[in-house]
């Protein structure tokens, strides 16, 4: 992953060993950064059987995409990297599953990357400390939540099948309601984890720097550990 920060935040990197395919699921702000490009272009020359999955959701943070490119969106990048790319709807359940699909089938048989851009819409706000009433309509997203979006499309679609009703998804919402408060009061009486554990699960040997800033953690903890409620945490080991 780049050192890009809002990369690593939306980046999701997948490798299929048994038919040597890896997947990039990537936000459309990380597409304007030079490591996008660089990855891009490398893959292209190298003919690696990648896919970039670019799930374009209209904006970052507060910025829409009107102001983060000039050109076509991502897809269109694809001419000048000589990648093949696919652009759709990314609402559309089965748009999403038929392309991915045929992506996966050009990136193996063909041993070359491939861009997707799924066209979709971010109707909640970016984190808790952004209010994107500031930055777009009511009516905007009172749109894409209620009309356009990709859970009322396939219910709509299962409920002319005959496969959904209101009764179903009045049960299937109680059942689902019970799920989440019980998963809710199991978390409140797990311990945290063990302060300790950030530096064990990234690196199989841990750099020197990391092994300093241990040690100064655990020296730490032992002399301020009072201020720091570790009887919620697990014992440190």
């Amino acid at each position: 992953q780049a050192s890009h920060r809002n990369f690593c935040c939306t980046t999701r990197y997948h490798v299929a060993k048994e038919i040597n395919l890896a997947s990039y699921h990537i936000a459309k702000l990380i597409c304007i950064a030079g490591d996008c490009h660089s990855a891009m272009n490398m893959a292209a020359t190298l003919d690696c059987p990648v896919i970039f999955f670019c799930r374009n959701n209209g904006y970052a943070i507060s910025t829409s995409t009107s102001e983060q490119y000039r050109g076509d969106g991502i897809a269109s990048r694809g001419i000048g990297y000589g990648i093949p790319a696919i652009r759709f709807d990314g609402n559309d359940l089965f748009a999403v599953y038929n392309v991915t699909e045929a992506a996966r089938r050009m990136a193996v048989e063909g041993q070359r990357p491939v861009i997707l851009e799924a066209m979709t819409y971010r109707v909640g706000h970016h984190s808790t400390s952004d209010d994107s009433t500031a930055y777009r309509s009511v009516d905007e997203v009172h749109y894409w939540d209620n009309v356009d979006t990709p859970i009322s499309r396939i219910k709509l679609y299962l409920s002319e099948k005959g496969w959904w009703d209101e009764q179903a998804e009045k049960e299937f919402r109680g059942e689902v309601r019970k799920e989440i408060l019980k998963s809710f009061q199991e978390a409140e009486n797990t311990k945290l984890p063990n302060p300790l554990w950030i530096f064990d699960d990234t690196w199989d040997d841990i750099p020197i720097h990391l092994e300093d800033q241990k040690r100064e953690l655990i020296k730490h903890l032992g002399e301020y550990g009072s201020h720091y409620n570790l009887e919620n945490y697990e014992p440190m080991k």
